[in-house]
Protein backbone atom coordinates (compact mmCIF):
# COMPACT_ATOMS: atom_id res chain seq x y z
CA UNK A 1 0.00 0.00 0.00
CA UNK A 2 2.77 2.41 0.99
CA UNK A 3 4.59 1.53 -2.23
CA UNK A 4 1.50 2.38 -4.27
CA UNK A 5 1.21 5.71 -2.46
CA UNK A 6 4.86 6.39 -3.19
CA UNK A 7 4.33 6.02 -6.95
CA UNK A 8 1.16 8.10 -6.75
CA UNK A 9 3.10 10.96 -5.16
CA UNK A 10 5.79 10.69 -7.82
CA UNK A 11 3.10 10.79 -10.55
CA UNK A 12 1.49 13.85 -8.99
CA UNK A 13 4.83 15.58 -8.70
CA UNK A 14 5.59 14.88 -12.36
CA UNK A 15 2.15 16.16 -13.44
CA UNK A 16 2.58 19.28 -11.33
CA UNK A 17 6.00 19.92 -12.84
CA UNK A 18 4.58 19.36 -16.32
CA UNK A 19 1.71 21.73 -15.59
CA UNK A 20 4.10 24.41 -14.32
CA UNK A 21 6.27 23.89 -17.42
CA UNK A 22 3.27 24.30 -19.74
CA UNK A 23 2.10 27.41 -17.91
CA UNK A 24 5.61 28.83 -18.01
CA UNK A 25 5.94 28.05 -21.71
CA UNK A 26 2.57 29.68 -22.39
CA UNK A 27 3.60 32.78 -20.47
CA UNK A 28 6.90 32.89 -22.38
CA UNK A 29 5.07 32.61 -25.71
CA UNK A 30 2.67 35.39 -24.69
CA UNK A 31 5.59 37.62 -23.71
CA UNK A 32 7.34 36.94 -27.03
CA UNK A 33 4.16 37.60 -29.04
CA UNK A 34 3.55 40.73 -26.93
CA UNK A 35 7.01 42.07 -27.70
CA UNK A 36 6.71 41.22 -31.40
CA UNK A 37 3.30 42.88 -31.63
CA UNK A 38 4.23 46.17 -29.95
CA UNK A 39 7.43 46.51 -32.00
CA UNK A 40 6.00 45.66 -35.43
CA UNK A 41 4.57 48.44 -37.60
CA UNK A 42 2.46 46.57 -40.16
CA UNK A 43 -0.72 46.03 -38.13
CA UNK A 44 -2.27 48.82 -36.06
CA UNK A 45 -4.61 46.39 -34.29
CA UNK A 46 -1.77 44.15 -33.08
CA UNK A 47 0.38 47.14 -32.10
CA UNK A 48 -2.41 48.74 -30.06
CA UNK A 49 -3.81 45.49 -28.70
CA UNK A 50 -0.88 43.06 -28.48
CA UNK A 51 -1.67 39.33 -28.23
CA UNK A 52 -5.48 39.72 -28.12
CA UNK A 53 -5.40 41.44 -31.50
CA UNK A 54 -4.63 38.07 -33.08
CA UNK A 55 -8.10 36.84 -32.17
CA UNK A 56 -9.60 39.31 -34.65
CA UNK A 57 -8.25 37.33 -37.58
CA UNK A 58 -9.32 34.02 -36.07
CA UNK A 59 -12.87 35.24 -35.43
CA UNK A 60 -13.01 36.78 -38.89
CA UNK A 61 -12.15 33.38 -40.35
CA UNK A 62 -14.70 31.60 -38.15
CA UNK A 63 -17.32 34.10 -39.25
CA UNK A 64 -17.39 32.55 -42.74
CA UNK A 65 -18.62 29.29 -41.25
CA UNK A 66 -20.90 30.70 -38.53
CA UNK A 67 -22.73 32.90 -41.04
CA UNK A 68 -23.30 29.93 -43.31
CA UNK A 69 -24.65 27.54 -40.70
CA UNK A 70 -26.21 29.70 -37.98
CA UNK A 71 -27.07 33.22 -39.11
CA UNK A 72 -27.77 33.49 -42.84
CA UNK A 73 -31.32 32.85 -44.08
CA UNK A 74 -31.98 30.27 -46.79
CA UNK A 75 -31.77 32.76 -49.66
CA UNK A 76 -29.28 35.35 -48.37
CA UNK A 77 -25.77 34.03 -48.98
CA UNK A 78 -23.43 34.71 -51.88
CA UNK A 79 -22.27 33.42 -54.26
CA UNK A 80 -24.79 30.60 -53.66
CA UNK A 81 -27.43 30.60 -50.96
CA UNK A 82 -28.48 27.66 -48.82
CA UNK A 83 -31.59 26.92 -50.92
CA UNK A 84 -29.50 26.60 -54.09
CA UNK A 85 -26.87 24.43 -52.42
CA UNK A 86 -29.50 22.25 -50.79
CA UNK A 87 -31.14 21.54 -54.13
CA UNK A 88 -27.79 20.57 -55.62
CA UNK A 89 -26.93 18.33 -52.65
CA UNK A 90 -30.28 16.54 -52.73
CA UNK A 91 -30.11 16.09 -56.50
CA UNK A 92 -26.60 14.63 -56.20
CA UNK A 93 -27.70 12.23 -53.47
CA UNK A 94 -30.82 11.33 -55.48
CA UNK A 95 -33.08 11.90 -52.48
CA UNK A 96 -36.50 13.52 -52.28
CA UNK A 97 -36.21 17.07 -53.63
CA UNK A 98 -39.71 18.23 -52.77
CA UNK A 99 -40.47 21.01 -50.29
CA UNK A 100 -43.49 21.69 -48.07
CA UNK A 101 -45.84 24.47 -46.99
CA UNK A 102 -44.78 27.01 -49.61
CA UNK A 103 -41.79 28.59 -51.29
CA UNK A 104 -39.30 30.66 -49.30
CA UNK A 105 -38.41 32.54 -52.47
CA UNK A 106 -39.52 36.17 -52.68
CA UNK A 107 -41.12 36.57 -56.12
CA UNK A 108 -41.25 40.38 -56.06
CA UNK A 109 -37.61 41.53 -56.65
CA UNK A 110 -36.92 42.87 -60.16
CA UNK A 111 -35.23 40.26 -62.33
CA UNK A 112 -37.08 37.30 -60.82
CA UNK A 113 -37.87 34.74 -63.54
CA UNK A 114 -41.32 33.18 -63.67
CA UNK A 115 -42.24 30.40 -66.09
CA UNK A 116 -45.72 30.51 -67.61
CA UNK A 117 -47.57 27.28 -67.11
CA UNK A 118 -49.83 25.94 -69.86
CA UNK A 119 -53.50 25.14 -69.09
CA UNK A 120 -52.92 21.77 -70.77
CA UNK A 121 -49.39 20.65 -69.76
CA UNK A 122 -47.54 17.87 -71.52
CA UNK A 123 -48.49 14.42 -70.30
CA UNK A 124 -45.68 12.21 -69.07
CA UNK A 125 -46.38 9.68 -71.82
CA UNK A 126 -45.92 12.41 -74.46
CA UNK A 127 -42.63 13.76 -73.10
CA UNK A 128 -39.48 13.13 -75.13
CA UNK A 129 -35.78 13.12 -74.25
CA UNK A 130 -33.56 15.99 -75.48
CA UNK A 131 -32.79 15.48 -79.15
CA UNK A 132 -29.18 15.11 -80.35
CA UNK A 133 -27.48 18.28 -81.57
CA UNK A 134 -24.52 18.28 -83.97
CA UNK A 135 -21.58 20.64 -83.42
CA UNK A 136 -19.11 21.23 -86.25
CA UNK A 137 -20.92 19.85 -89.31
CA UNK A 138 -18.06 21.02 -91.55
CA UNK A 139 -15.36 19.11 -89.66
CA UNK A 140 -14.00 15.64 -90.32
CA UNK A 141 -15.36 14.43 -86.97
CA UNK A 142 -18.49 16.35 -85.96
CA UNK A 143 -19.69 15.90 -82.39
CA UNK A 144 -23.32 14.85 -82.01
CA UNK A 145 -24.77 14.62 -78.52
CA UNK A 146 -28.17 14.93 -76.84
CA UNK A 147 -26.48 16.09 -73.62
CA UNK A 148 -28.15 19.18 -72.23
CA UNK A 149 -26.21 19.86 -69.03
CA UNK A 150 -22.43 19.42 -68.95
CA UNK A 151 -19.34 19.99 -66.81
CA UNK A 152 -17.60 23.31 -67.35
CA UNK A 153 -13.84 23.87 -67.33
CA UNK A 154 -12.00 22.91 -64.14
CA UNK A 155 -8.29 22.26 -64.55
CA UNK A 156 -6.42 19.37 -63.02
CA UNK A 157 -4.28 21.37 -60.65
CA UNK A 158 -7.05 23.73 -59.69
CA UNK A 159 -8.97 20.62 -58.61
CA UNK A 160 -7.54 17.37 -57.26
CA UNK A 161 -6.95 13.97 -58.83
CA UNK A 162 -9.89 12.27 -57.06
CA UNK A 163 -12.14 15.18 -58.08
CA UNK A 164 -11.16 14.84 -61.75
CA UNK A 165 -11.68 11.07 -61.61
CA UNK A 166 -15.10 11.45 -60.00
CA UNK A 167 -16.21 14.07 -62.53
CA UNK A 168 -15.01 12.04 -65.50
CA UNK A 169 -16.62 8.80 -64.34
CA UNK A 170 -19.82 10.59 -63.39
CA UNK A 171 -19.98 12.38 -66.75
CA UNK A 172 -19.61 9.06 -68.57
CA UNK A 173 -22.45 7.52 -66.57
CA UNK A 174 -24.65 10.58 -67.10
CA UNK A 175 -23.85 10.81 -70.82
CA UNK A 176 -22.55 14.38 -70.65
CA UNK A 177 -19.23 15.95 -71.55
CA UNK A 178 -16.44 17.28 -69.34
CA UNK A 179 -14.28 20.32 -70.09
CA UNK A 180 -10.61 19.98 -69.09
CA UNK A 181 -10.14 23.63 -68.15
CA UNK A 182 -6.92 25.31 -69.25
CA UNK A 183 -4.64 22.93 -67.33
CA UNK A 184 -4.26 20.38 -70.13
CA UNK A 185 -5.37 16.77 -70.54
CA UNK A 186 -4.48 14.57 -67.57
CA UNK A 187 -4.62 10.75 -67.45
CA UNK A 188 -7.50 11.08 -64.99
CA UNK A 189 -9.71 12.86 -67.51
CA UNK A 190 -9.27 9.89 -69.82
CA UNK A 191 -9.48 7.22 -67.14
CA UNK A 192 -13.08 8.07 -66.32
CA UNK A 193 -14.21 7.52 -69.90
CA UNK A 194 -16.18 10.75 -70.40
CA UNK A 195 -16.44 12.77 -73.59
CA UNK A 196 -13.84 15.53 -73.31
CA UNK A 197 -13.75 19.15 -74.46
CA UNK A 198 -10.11 20.23 -74.47
CA UNK A 199 -9.73 23.83 -73.45
CA UNK A 200 -6.83 25.87 -74.79
CA UNK A 201 -6.07 28.67 -72.36
CA UNK A 202 -3.80 31.61 -72.95
CA UNK A 203 -0.75 29.61 -71.80
CA UNK A 204 -1.71 26.82 -74.23
CA UNK A 205 -0.99 24.15 -71.62
CA UNK A 206 -0.82 20.70 -73.17
CA UNK A 207 -0.58 21.90 -76.79
CA UNK A 208 2.44 24.21 -76.56
CA UNK A 209 6.11 24.03 -77.38
CA UNK A 210 8.81 24.94 -74.89
CA UNK A 211 8.43 28.64 -75.75
CA UNK A 212 4.69 28.60 -75.12
CA UNK A 213 3.64 28.69 -78.78
CA UNK A 214 0.82 26.59 -80.23
CA UNK A 215 2.26 23.32 -81.51
CA UNK A 216 0.54 21.28 -84.25
CA UNK A 217 2.12 17.99 -83.18
CA UNK A 218 0.81 18.41 -79.64
CA UNK A 219 -2.65 19.22 -81.03
CA UNK A 220 -2.55 15.96 -83.03
CA UNK A 221 -1.53 14.02 -79.92
CA UNK A 222 -4.51 15.35 -78.01
CA UNK A 223 -6.91 14.90 -80.93
CA UNK A 224 -5.77 11.28 -81.35
CA UNK A 225 -7.74 10.41 -78.21
CA UNK A 226 -11.23 9.38 -79.28
CA UNK A 227 -12.56 10.77 -76.00
CA UNK A 228 -11.55 14.31 -77.02
CA UNK A 229 -14.53 15.56 -78.99
CA UNK A 230 -13.93 19.31 -79.31
CA UNK A 231 -11.41 22.09 -78.71
CA UNK A 232 -12.34 25.31 -76.91
CA UNK A 233 -10.14 28.41 -77.12
CA UNK A 234 -10.56 30.34 -73.87
CA UNK A 235 -10.45 34.05 -74.62
CA UNK A 236 -11.78 34.95 -71.17
CA UNK A 237 -13.87 33.64 -68.29
CA UNK A 238 -16.48 35.24 -66.09
CA UNK A 239 -14.57 35.57 -62.86
CA UNK A 240 -11.55 37.25 -64.44
CA UNK A 241 -12.10 38.73 -67.91
CA UNK A 242 -8.83 40.20 -69.10
CA UNK A 243 -6.78 38.07 -66.70
CA UNK A 244 -5.08 34.74 -67.27
CA UNK A 245 -5.44 31.65 -65.14
CA UNK A 246 -3.84 31.65 -61.70
CA UNK A 247 -2.64 28.41 -60.09
CA UNK A 248 -0.74 29.04 -56.84
CA UNK A 249 2.69 27.43 -56.67
CA UNK A 250 1.61 25.27 -53.73
CA UNK A 251 -0.63 23.38 -56.12
CA UNK A 252 1.96 22.94 -58.90
CA UNK A 253 3.18 19.41 -58.19
CA UNK A 254 5.70 17.57 -60.33
CA UNK A 255 2.93 15.76 -62.18
CA UNK A 256 0.98 18.94 -62.88
CA UNK A 257 4.15 20.68 -64.02
CA UNK A 258 4.82 17.86 -66.51
CA UNK A 259 1.27 17.97 -67.88
CA UNK A 260 1.36 21.73 -68.31
CA UNK A 261 5.04 22.16 -69.21
CA UNK A 262 5.81 24.61 -66.40
CA UNK A 263 8.29 24.70 -63.47
CA UNK A 264 7.34 22.68 -60.41
CA UNK A 265 6.31 24.71 -57.35
CA UNK A 266 6.11 28.04 -59.18
CA UNK A 267 2.93 30.08 -59.57
CA UNK A 268 1.34 29.25 -62.92
CA UNK A 269 0.09 32.59 -64.21
CA UNK A 270 -1.16 32.55 -67.79
CA UNK A 271 -0.99 35.64 -70.03
CA UNK A 272 -4.07 37.83 -69.85
CA UNK A 273 -4.83 36.94 -73.47
CA UNK A 274 -3.51 34.80 -76.32
CA UNK A 275 -0.39 36.57 -77.54
CA UNK A 276 -0.96 35.29 -81.09
CA UNK A 277 -4.60 36.47 -81.30
CA UNK A 278 -4.67 40.23 -81.81
CA UNK A 279 -7.81 40.59 -83.94
CA UNK A 280 -10.88 38.82 -85.26
CA UNK A 281 -8.81 37.78 -88.26
CA UNK A 282 -6.25 36.13 -86.00
CA UNK A 283 -9.00 34.42 -84.00
CA UNK A 284 -10.60 32.91 -87.10
CA UNK A 285 -7.19 31.88 -88.43
CA UNK A 286 -6.33 30.04 -85.18
CA UNK A 287 -9.75 28.35 -85.15
CA UNK A 288 -9.21 27.17 -88.71
CA UNK A 289 -5.69 25.97 -87.93
CA UNK A 290 -6.76 23.87 -84.94
CA UNK A 291 -9.76 22.51 -86.85
CA UNK A 292 -7.61 21.48 -89.82
CA UNK A 293 -4.97 19.85 -87.63
CA UNK A 294 -7.37 18.06 -85.28
CA UNK A 295 -10.28 17.36 -87.62
CA UNK A 296 -12.64 18.17 -84.75
CA UNK A 297 -15.02 21.03 -83.87
CA UNK A 298 -13.41 24.19 -82.51
CA UNK A 299 -15.02 27.13 -80.73
CA UNK A 300 -14.17 29.75 -78.17
CA UNK A 301 -15.21 30.82 -74.68
CA UNK A 302 -15.65 34.45 -73.77
CA UNK A 303 -17.22 36.99 -71.46
CA UNK A 304 -19.07 39.55 -73.55
CA UNK A 305 -18.32 43.18 -72.87
CA UNK A 306 -17.83 45.41 -75.91
CA UNK A 307 -20.95 45.18 -78.07
CA UNK A 308 -19.44 46.16 -81.40
CA UNK A 309 -17.00 43.28 -81.32
CA UNK A 310 -19.68 40.69 -82.11
CA UNK A 311 -20.91 42.62 -85.15
CA UNK A 312 -17.37 42.96 -86.50
CA UNK A 313 -16.64 39.27 -85.90
CA UNK A 314 -19.80 38.05 -87.59
CA UNK A 315 -19.35 40.40 -90.55
CA UNK A 316 -15.86 39.00 -91.13
CA UNK A 317 -17.16 35.43 -90.87
CA UNK A 318 -19.72 36.10 -93.60
CA UNK A 319 -17.03 37.68 -95.79
CA UNK A 320 -14.80 34.62 -95.38
CA UNK A 321 -17.63 32.10 -95.66
CA UNK A 322 -19.73 30.37 -93.00
CA UNK A 323 -17.33 27.42 -92.95
CA UNK A 324 -14.79 29.72 -91.27
CA UNK A 325 -17.09 30.33 -88.31
CA UNK A 326 -16.38 28.87 -84.88
CA UNK A 327 -18.40 25.72 -84.41
CA UNK A 328 -19.62 26.97 -81.05
CA UNK A 329 -19.37 29.94 -78.71
CA UNK A 330 -19.36 29.46 -74.95
CA UNK A 331 -20.66 32.62 -73.30
CA UNK A 332 -19.68 33.01 -69.65
CA UNK A 333 -21.31 35.28 -67.10
CA UNK A 334 -19.57 38.03 -65.18
CA UNK A 335 -20.59 36.21 -62.00
CA UNK A 336 -18.76 33.05 -63.04
CA UNK A 337 -16.44 31.34 -60.60
CA UNK A 338 -12.78 30.43 -60.27
CA UNK A 339 -10.33 29.27 -57.65
CA UNK A 340 -8.30 32.48 -57.64
CA UNK A 341 -8.93 35.89 -59.20
CA UNK A 342 -8.44 39.58 -58.39
CA UNK A 343 -11.49 40.96 -56.58
CA UNK A 344 -12.02 43.96 -58.96
CA UNK A 345 -12.28 41.62 -61.95
CA UNK A 346 -14.50 39.13 -60.14
CA UNK A 347 -16.84 41.85 -58.89
CA UNK A 348 -16.94 44.56 -61.50
CA UNK A 349 -15.92 43.56 -65.05
CA UNK A 350 -17.96 41.94 -67.80
CA UNK A 351 -21.66 41.50 -68.50
CA UNK A 352 -23.83 39.08 -66.51
CA UNK A 353 -25.43 36.24 -68.44
CA UNK A 354 -28.91 37.79 -68.15
CA UNK A 355 -27.70 40.44 -70.58
CA UNK A 356 -24.97 38.74 -72.59
CA UNK A 357 -26.76 35.51 -73.56
CA UNK A 358 -29.74 37.17 -75.29
CA UNK A 359 -27.33 39.68 -76.84
CA UNK A 360 -25.26 36.88 -78.38
CA UNK A 361 -28.31 34.95 -79.60
CA UNK A 362 -29.81 38.09 -81.17
CA UNK A 363 -26.57 39.01 -82.91
CA UNK A 364 -26.25 35.51 -84.35
CA UNK A 365 -29.83 35.73 -85.64
CA UNK A 366 -29.24 39.21 -87.06
CA UNK A 367 -26.24 37.99 -89.05
CA UNK A 368 -27.86 34.73 -90.15
CA UNK A 369 -25.37 32.55 -88.25
CA UNK A 370 -27.59 31.04 -85.57
CA UNK A 371 -27.87 27.61 -87.22
CA UNK A 372 -24.15 27.48 -87.99
CA UNK A 373 -22.81 28.41 -84.53
CA UNK A 374 -24.04 26.54 -81.46
CA UNK A 375 -24.25 28.41 -78.17
CA UNK A 376 -23.08 27.02 -74.83
CA UNK A 377 -24.21 28.97 -71.77
CA UNK A 378 -22.08 29.05 -68.63
CA UNK A 379 -21.98 30.97 -65.35
CA UNK A 380 -23.79 30.30 -62.06
CA UNK A 381 -26.38 27.96 -63.60
CA UNK A 382 -26.79 25.30 -60.92
CA UNK A 383 -30.56 24.84 -60.51
CA UNK A 384 -33.35 23.83 -62.93
CA UNK A 385 -34.70 27.40 -62.94
CA UNK A 386 -31.35 28.78 -64.12
CA UNK A 387 -30.95 26.14 -66.82
CA UNK A 388 -34.53 26.45 -68.08
CA UNK A 389 -34.10 30.23 -68.33
CA UNK A 390 -30.95 29.79 -70.46
CA UNK A 391 -32.83 27.40 -72.76
CA UNK A 392 -35.68 29.91 -73.09
CA UNK A 393 -33.14 32.54 -74.14
CA UNK A 394 -31.82 30.26 -76.89
CA UNK A 395 -28.83 28.33 -75.53
CA UNK A 396 -28.15 24.93 -77.10
CA UNK A 397 -26.17 23.58 -74.15
CA UNK A 398 -25.50 24.57 -70.55
CA UNK A 399 -22.31 23.96 -68.59
CA UNK A 400 -21.64 24.32 -64.88
CA UNK A 401 -18.53 24.01 -62.73
CA UNK A 402 -19.63 25.02 -59.26
CA UNK A 403 -22.83 22.99 -59.47
CA UNK A 404 -20.77 19.86 -60.01
CA UNK A 405 -18.47 20.92 -57.20
CA UNK A 406 -21.50 20.86 -54.91
CA UNK A 407 -22.26 17.39 -56.27
CA UNK A 408 -18.74 16.39 -55.19
CA UNK A 409 -19.43 17.69 -51.68
CA UNK A 410 -18.21 21.32 -51.80
CA UNK A 411 -19.43 23.23 -48.73
CA UNK A 412 -18.57 26.72 -50.07
CA UNK A 413 -15.75 27.05 -47.55
CA UNK A 414 -14.06 29.62 -49.85
CA UNK A 415 -10.66 27.91 -49.52
CA UNK A 416 -10.18 27.15 -53.24
CA UNK A 417 -7.07 29.30 -53.59
CA UNK A 418 -5.30 28.11 -50.41
CA UNK A 419 -4.74 24.36 -50.93
CA UNK A 420 -6.74 23.81 -47.73
CA UNK A 421 -10.11 22.74 -49.17
CA UNK A 422 -11.74 20.68 -46.38
CA UNK A 423 -13.60 18.44 -48.84
CA UNK A 424 -10.53 17.46 -50.92
CA UNK A 425 -11.82 19.01 -54.15
CA UNK A 426 -9.39 21.89 -54.67
CA UNK A 427 -6.39 20.70 -52.69
CA UNK A 428 -3.39 18.45 -53.30
CA UNK A 429 -3.01 17.69 -49.61
CA UNK A 430 -3.29 13.88 -49.46
CA UNK A 431 -4.82 13.96 -45.99
CA UNK A 432 -7.62 16.20 -47.20
CA UNK A 433 -8.08 14.28 -50.47
CA UNK A 434 -8.72 10.98 -48.70
CA UNK A 435 -12.27 12.04 -47.83
CA UNK A 436 -13.19 12.26 -51.52
CA UNK A 437 -13.92 8.78 -52.84
CA UNK A 438 -14.07 8.92 -56.67
CA UNK A 439 -16.35 5.91 -57.02
CA UNK A 440 -18.93 7.26 -54.59
CA UNK A 441 -18.75 10.83 -55.81
CA UNK A 442 -19.03 9.76 -59.46
CA UNK A 443 -22.49 8.43 -58.68
CA UNK A 444 -23.42 11.78 -57.18
CA UNK A 445 -22.12 13.59 -60.26
CA UNK A 446 -24.29 11.33 -62.42
CA UNK A 447 -27.32 11.87 -60.18
CA UNK A 448 -26.89 15.63 -60.24
CA UNK A 449 -26.71 15.78 -64.04
CA UNK A 450 -29.65 13.42 -64.54
CA UNK A 451 -31.86 15.09 -61.94
CA UNK A 452 -31.08 18.46 -63.48
CA UNK A 453 -32.33 17.31 -66.88
CA UNK A 454 -35.33 15.63 -65.26
CA UNK A 455 -36.46 18.73 -63.37
CA UNK A 456 -35.81 21.08 -66.30
CA UNK A 457 -38.09 18.68 -68.15
CA UNK A 458 -40.73 19.16 -65.44
CA UNK A 459 -40.63 22.92 -66.06
CA UNK A 460 -40.81 22.36 -69.82
CA UNK A 461 -43.80 20.02 -69.51
CA UNK A 462 -45.59 22.53 -67.28
CA UNK A 463 -45.07 25.10 -70.03
CA UNK A 464 -46.68 22.74 -72.54
CA UNK A 465 -43.65 21.54 -74.56
CA UNK A 466 -42.43 17.97 -74.86
CA UNK A 467 -38.69 18.53 -74.38
CA UNK A 468 -36.49 21.16 -72.68
CA UNK A 469 -34.89 22.40 -75.90
CA UNK A 470 -38.36 23.41 -77.14
CA UNK A 471 -38.56 26.15 -74.50
CA UNK A 472 -38.79 29.64 -76.03
CA UNK A 473 -38.67 33.19 -74.70
CA UNK A 474 -42.46 33.45 -74.47
CA UNK A 475 -42.43 30.58 -71.97
CA UNK A 476 -40.95 32.82 -69.24
CA UNK A 477 -41.50 36.25 -67.74
CA UNK A 478 -39.30 38.50 -65.65
CA UNK A 479 -40.38 40.82 -62.83
CA UNK A 480 -39.75 44.52 -63.55
CA UNK A 481 -39.25 47.56 -61.33
CA UNK A 482 -43.00 48.20 -60.95
CA UNK A 483 -43.53 44.73 -59.50
CA UNK A 484 -45.25 43.39 -62.60
CA UNK A 485 -43.71 40.84 -64.96
CA UNK A 486 -43.07 41.10 -68.67
CA UNK A 487 -42.58 38.25 -71.14
CA UNK A 488 -38.99 37.56 -72.14
CA UNK A 489 -39.91 37.82 -75.80
CA UNK A 490 -41.21 41.37 -75.13
CA UNK A 491 -38.13 42.31 -73.15
CA UNK A 492 -35.86 40.68 -75.77
CA UNK A 493 -37.82 40.56 -79.05
CA UNK A 494 -36.74 37.88 -81.51
CA UNK A 495 -34.38 39.29 -84.12
CA UNK A 496 -34.70 38.41 -87.77
CA UNK A 497 -31.70 38.18 -90.14
CA UNK A 498 -30.70 41.47 -91.73
CA UNK A 499 -31.15 41.72 -95.48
Amino acid sequence: MFEDMHWLFIFLEVMAALFIFIIGLAVLVIIIVFMLDITQTKSAIRRNYPVVGHFRYYFEHLGEFFRQYFFAMDREEMPFNRAQRSWAYRAAKNVDNTIAFGSSRDLSPPGTVLFVNCPFPTLGKDAVEPVPVTIGPHTDKPYTTPSLFNISGMSYGAISKPAVLALSKGARMAGCWMNTGEGGLSPYHLEGGADIVFQIGTAKNGVRDLEGNLNDDRIREVAAHDAVKMFEIKLSQGAKPGKGGILPGGKVTKEIANIRGIPEGSDAISPNRHTDINSNTDLLDVIERIRNVSGKPVGFKTVIGAYGWLDNLFIEIKERGVESAPDFITVDSADGGTGAAPMPLMDDVGLPLRESLPLLIDKLNEHGLRDRIKVISSGKLITPTDVAWALCMGADFITSARGFMFALGCIQALQCNKNTCPTGITTHNKKLQKGLNPENKAIRVMNYAKNMVKEVGIIAHSCGVKSPRQLKRFHARVVTENGLSVALNELHPDVQPAN
